[in-house]
């Protein structure tokens, strides 16, 4: 009987601690460890930009372009673009979380642990970590490779470097395999991130700029030995050779999510964070349609190799030079890969050990140079063992998985988080249905995958159907708040379709990805059982972000609002309707090369995209702008003790806080100079009295009150006109 009672208890204790999640604290301040100890925030745009670049092309540029190329022939540019946009679509859920908790590190699982539950949140920790551990020592493995390549060039050492030191000995029994190299350039890029952040980055500048400069070389040396007849015929094997080809070119834009793990070392992380991943992502589309069009312009693709498709292009037309060139990319490519991974795990690490469901020895941080010096140090072990002692190649096939798995969950987050949670039993109908979106994508990729005859292909209009109805239901029977900072478009449609396209990629894998998603989720929930739940700390104040939303006070002065200023204004009807008309007429082109061959001419798909991708990416470049533009002020008239107010709202008195305040006030408000920019003095104040400023999302009046400076902070988005009307007549 006690038994029988003690499991009960067990049972009810585990349900409990597995399904609270991270309470929202109503500060963005920045937060500091429980030891007073935190990161240092010395991160710009321009450094997230070439973070989240050294993390997504490494050597795949120059390989993989070439191997789908093979099966897709030119339409592998149609691939990239596909992989392209789906990736952008994830990144802009990544943009608009990381905007929304500006101030952390933990990424996906952060979102995951506030938005569902603390055992969600550690399942997606796990399915991460383990793509990180055995994809940092598979890339340690092939930079050796790469490096010792480079050596073999030298006549005296060519055929003379024994194969452990650099390529890997002989397997033993099947998984054991020496290399004395990548250990030790393991050791190298570790000591330099446990040096601190400020070094590390300029190694990453360093190494993605040559990168960069090499694949725009070869674009460009390329360009001049492209044959147009090459390209014809444009996809030799039909359409849907390209949309595999963009199954396998997904995975070569994977690793834009980097950034949002640097959010606590991030000078303005509310602006700076969707900047860094999503304008890493665009570049690394450019460079890879590039890379494309040359391969395929230069060598008919079928002639293409399979080791090094590209180095073989230009070995071919007698440019030996530009080869040896592609192998300082290559080598260029993976220490970025290698240094950002290290770099992004130890920041996952710290997360977890700040909340208890790891040791609380991951959560120290260097007092001098501000870095997890514990965790990285692990995350170097770990690293080193696989590389230095097995095959981790032969384990490629079941990698992805958490990637996957990550941007699924956070694509969920972005709906969950701006669901109104008043009626529980919305929220549940919700859940139900991006589950069933989620099962209706791996059932289109099973029918996908093993189909091979007309009726089979005609099915897979019913899961795309149910979808569909699923996702009407998520638009029409949800009420959605605007999130502060910046804003994922089209929410919940962009959501569900990445979820929709990422559990349809995660169908595509090795059924033995399959096996490990199961056997390490299960792993996982017993490590979780016995240890996590009985250390963790959701409420720990080291990780409690969240940036409330606030109200947008409009000044009768001030100026128009773009709904007014589109009253009237012709461009706008005009500029829509030549959106519409340039889609139609790219879907009718690429609708006649897929179906009527006979009519259809090699230069239809082409065009089809030039007249599909241009309007969207011109809507896409003005939401950019219009969500990372400079904030313009306009000088007010004075105005004593009252805020300006919205159409319709009373206005709302002032409540000054500066100076005079408590001194924690003061720090706080010191603090976030450095998340959001704004202009503080050295009090702790605004500057420029008498100007407008405006943080995604958030405005900011300061007047002159007898003599000294105050703040108008405005309501928050989530109070209704009648709460803010009568807290507004009370006051008054």
């Amino acid at each position: 009987m006690s038994e029988s009672s003690s499991f009960s208890s067990f049972l009810s204790q585990f349900s409990s601690s597995a399904l609270r999640t991270k309470p929202l604290g109503k500060s963005s301040d920045v937060v500091r460890s429980n030891t007073g100890e935190g990161l240092v925030r010395r991160l710009g745009p321009f450094d997230l930009i070439l973070l989240g670049i050294g993390a997504s092309i490494g050597a795949g540029i120059f390989v993989v372009t070439g191997t789908v190329a093979r099966d897709a022939g030119p339409g592998v540019t149609i691939s990239f673009l596909l992989a392209g946009a789906s990736c952008v679509l994830n990144a802009l859920c990544y943009a608009e979380l990381a905007s929304r908790f500006p101030a952390v590190v933990g990424g996906a699982y952060l979102y995951t642990y506030t938005a569902f539950n603390e055992l969600t949140a550690f399942l997606v920790f796990t399915q991460m970590m383990l793509d990180y551990h055995i994809g940092a020592a598979s890339i340690a493995r092939s930079l050796a490779s790469y490096i010792i390549n480079i050596f073999e060039l030298i006549p005296s050492f060519k055929d003379n470097i024994p194969n452990w030191i650099g390529h890997g000995s002989d397997d033993i029994f099947g998984f054991l395999s020496i290399n004395i190299l990548a250990p030790i350039l393991l050791v190298i890029l570790t000591l330099i991130l446990c040096r601190g952040v400020g070094e590390s980055t300029l190694v990453n500048t360093i190494m993605t700029i040559t990168k960069v400069i090499i694949v725009l070389v070869v674009i460009i040396v390329g360009s001049f030995e492209v044959d147009g007849s090459n390209w014809s015929p444009f996809a030799p094997n039909g359409f849907k050779s390209m949309l595999t080809g963009a199954t396998v070119a997904f995975f070569a834009y994977v690793g834009f999510d980097a950034v949002a793990n640097s959010a606590e070392e991030s000078k303005r992380p509310q602006r700076d964070l969707p900047i860094g991943i999503i304008g890493s992502l665009l570049v690394c589309v450019a460079l890879y349609f590039g890379v494309c069009l040359v391969i395929t312009g230069m060598v008919p693709y079928n002639l293409l190799g399979e080791d090094a498709p590209l180095a073989e292009a230009f070995k071919s037309k007698g440019l030996n030079f530009v080869s040896i060139l592609i192998s300082i990319g290559a080598i260029a490519g993976l220490t970025t890969t290698l240094l950002v991974g290290l770099y992004v795990q130890s920041r996952l690490y710290l997360g977890l050990g700040r909340d208890g469901l790891l040791p609380a020895i991951f959560a120290k941080v260097h007092p001098s140079r501000h870095t997890p010096i514990y965790s990285q140090i692990w995350v170097g072990i770990v690293a080193c063992v696989l590389a230095g002692l097995l095959n981790v190649t032969v384990l490629s096939h079941i990698l992805s998985v958490g990637s996957l798995a990550g941007y699924s969950v956070v694509a969920a987050c972005v709906m969950t988080l701006r669901w109104d949670n008043s009626q529980v039993s919305k929220r549940m109908e919700g859940i139900t249905c991006i589950t069933v979106i989620a099962c209706c994508g791996f059932v289109a990729g099973i029918l996908y995958r093993y189909s091979s005859s007309t009726l089979a292909n005609i099915f897979l209009i019913l899961p795309i159907a149910v979808a569909i109805f699923a996702a009407a239901d998520l638009q029409f029977r949800q009420v959605y708040r605007d999130p502060p900072g910046f804003s994922c478009p089209w929410v919940p449609t962009v959501p569900a379709v990445c979820i929709f396209f990422n559990i349809f990629l995660f169908a595509q894998l090795h059924y033995e990805a399959w096996v490990r998603f199961v056997v390490l989720s299960i792993v996982a929930v017993f490590v979780y059982a016995f240890y996590g739940q009985y250390n963790a700390n959701p409420a720990s104040d080291s990780t409690i972000y969240y940036h409330r939303a606030s109200e947008v006070w409009k000044s009768e002065q001030d100026i128009k609002t773009m709904e007014d200023a589109r009253d009237g204004d012709l461009r706008v009807p005009l500029i829509s309707s030549l959106f519409f008309v340039l889609v139609f007429a790219g879907g009718a082109f690429l609708t006649c090369y897929v179906f009527a061959p006979n009519i259809s001419q090699p230069w239809f798909p082409g065009l089809a995209l030039i007249l599909i991708g241009s309007p969207w990416v011109f809507w896409l470049l003005t939401y950019l702008y219009t969500c990372f533009k400079g904030c313009c002020s306009k000088e007010l008239p004075y105005t004593h003790n009252h805020a300006f107010s919205r159409r319709g709202v009373p206005s709302h008195p002032v409540t000054p806080r500066c100076s005079a305040v408590s001194n924690q006030t003061t720090k706080a408000m010191s603090r976030s100079q450095s998340m959001d920019g704004s202009p503080h003095d050295e009090a702790g104040c605004l500057n420029n009295v008498g100007s407008r400023h405006v943080h995604f999302g958030e405005e900011v009046l300061v007047v002159e009150s007898d003599g000294s400076k105050v703040i108008h902070e405005m309501e928050s988005w989530t109070n209704s006109t009648k709460s803010t009307q009568t807290s507004s007549s009370n006051a008054s």
